[in-house]
């Protein structure tokens, strides 16, 4: 996995807009991870296909 560290020096909007993205992004993240485990030979298209099914049912899974 990937992981990026660093220090963010901002306003408490700018902070509370970085931990929506965040949650949106594990949201997003964990929903297809769930349906690759829950259907047999998902492939790439078909993550891509339920991304925006999950935009158009969840307003702030739109990125």
């Amino acid at each position: 996995m990937l992981v990026f560290e660093f220090k963010a020096y901002g306003k408490p909007p700018q902070l509370a807009a970085i931990d929506d993205a965040i949650r949106s992004a594990k949201f997003v993240r964990n929903s297809c991870i769930r349906l690759w485990m829950d259907v047999k030979d998902t492939g790439k298209n078909d993550l891509q296909k339920y991304c925006a099914v999950l935009a158009a049912n969840f307003p702030f899974a739109i990125w």
